[in-house]
């Protein structure tokens, strides 16, 4: 099993640098929405993503315990640890909002554009 393993990586990294040559890097071409990146950038991308990935995880969270509570078939300590669930899904959710409506307000009043991130693509 492992020699068959090491025969396709061998096999694989074979072909690699013929994939390799063909991609053309140079600073007027692809990549030439990186010389725009700023640590500022990637400070407000970073922040961007990571309230969409807490909003994302508390919104499933608030599906699974609403999905809890529906297959808890009355029985009144699975009801209530759905409805735990949900109750802190929602609050989370709120604290969420709650941060992104403080970064927009100081946003608006310092004139700093913390959600302002783009990212670069491979397009010219």
């Amino acid at each position: 099993m492992f020699q068959k393993l090491k025969d396709k990586t061998l096999y694989a990294f074979a072909f690699a640098p013929v994939l390799a040559e063909d991609i053309n890097i140079s600073a007027e071409g692809n990549f030439s929405a990186l010389e725009n990146l700023t640590p500022a950038s990637l400070v407000s991308g970073a922040i961007s993503l990571v309230l969409l990935i807490v909003a994302l995880v508390f919104f499933f969270m608030l599906i699974w315990g609403g999905l809890r509570w529906v297959m808890s078939q009355g029985d009144q300590k699975n009801v209530e640890t759905a409805r735990n669930q949900i109750t802190n899904a929602l609050i989370g959710l709120a604290i969420v909002f709650a941060a992104f409506a403080i970064m927009k307000l100081i946003g608006a009043v310092f004139g700093i554009d913390l959600f302002s991130f783009e990212i670069p693509s491979l397009q010219p």
